[in-house]
């Protein structure tokens, strides 16, 4: 399970015109199942995305997660963060799990981090999305729920 986090003062997702989430100070999760992830990995990865120390603190040093600054979190589905790219010119998709799966793993997260966490707002998958944002620092990162094998394939180990 992928994540790339966006440290944003504002993002907003649109479905054909019409706004259908938007957050302040927090961060913007596209979020990606694989194939093989687990509804465990939900857990894990959610966990790391609220801990993550990325808001600085009175120092200026990245030293506060979202829960300590008690951000706003907005996930957005997206599937390509699963592309292969090491060779040709057109991406695969093979590594991202089926829709079927995804969504399910998805709509978990999603659940899971409402659950946890008070304000969530979501993007809808399997939709046409706009995503606007506004990058603060700029800060972007990628997380994933288990590490990587030099093969590339997920391993079965889990991070704390």
């Amino acid at each position: 399970m992928l994540a790339l986090l966006q440290r944003v003062s504002q993002a907003q997702v649109e479905v054909a015109g019409e706004r259908l989430a938007a957050i302040g100070r927090g961060l913007l999760v596209f979020y990606c199942a694989e194939r093989g992830d687990e509804a465990a990995d939900c857990e894990r990865l959610l966990g790391r995305v609220l801990r993550l120390r990325c808001f600085p603190d009175e120092a200026g040093r990245m030293n506060r997660s979202l829960s300590d600054v008690d951000g706003e979190l907005l996930v957005v589905p997206q599937f390509t963060l699963a592309a292969e790219t090491s060779s040709g010119n057109r991406p695969g998709f093979s590594a991202a799990a089926p829709p079927d799966e995804g969504e399910r793993l998805f709509e978990r997260f999603v659940a899971l981090a409402r659950r946890t966490h008070r304000r969530v707002q979501a993007g809808r998958f399997g939709a046409d999305m706009q995503v606007s944002l506004v990058n603060d620092g700029p800060v972007t990162l990628w997380l994933r729920s288990r590490p990587r094998s030099s093969d590339g394939r997920t391993t079965n180990s889990t991070l704390a």
